[in-house]
């Protein structure tokens, strides 16, 4: 069974995010206590994974013929100790990077000599 734990927003309020359990514990406790509070705010928690995101984004934004565009895709993991984590498939780290270059048209063969 998955744990509960409470991140309190920044602007107000909280938000309750189902977390997998810490290996090796078992929870016993009365029915009051079966959300745990986490340790920073929920904004705080994802302020990481949005800075690994946007430095990941501009290294491949760097590149000598740069892409047209740009796709980061990975899943965030909530706990209570850590904040928001980049996921896991397997054993290995998820994260999933799309590149693109549009190539423009040959502009000889769209204005041929004579139209």
């Amino acid at each position: 069974m998955n744990d509960l734990a409470r991140f309190p927003l920044e602007g107000g309020g909280s938000v309750v995010v189902e977390i997998d359990p810490v290996p090796g514990t078992s929870r016993v406790s009365r029915r009051d206590d079966l959300i745990e509070d986490a340790k920073g705010s929920f904004e705080a928690a994802l302020a990481n994974v949005r800075e690994a995101a946007a430095s990941a984004l501009a290294t491949f934004r760097s590149m000598t013929s740069g892409p047209d565009e740009v796709e980061l895709k990975f899943g965030v993991k909530l706990t209570a100790q850590a904040g928001a984590v980049i996921a896991k498939t397997g054993l290995e780290g998820n994260f999933e990077v799309k590149l693109k270059w549009v190539r423009q048209p040959d502009t000889a063969t769209e204005n041929p000599a004579g139209s």
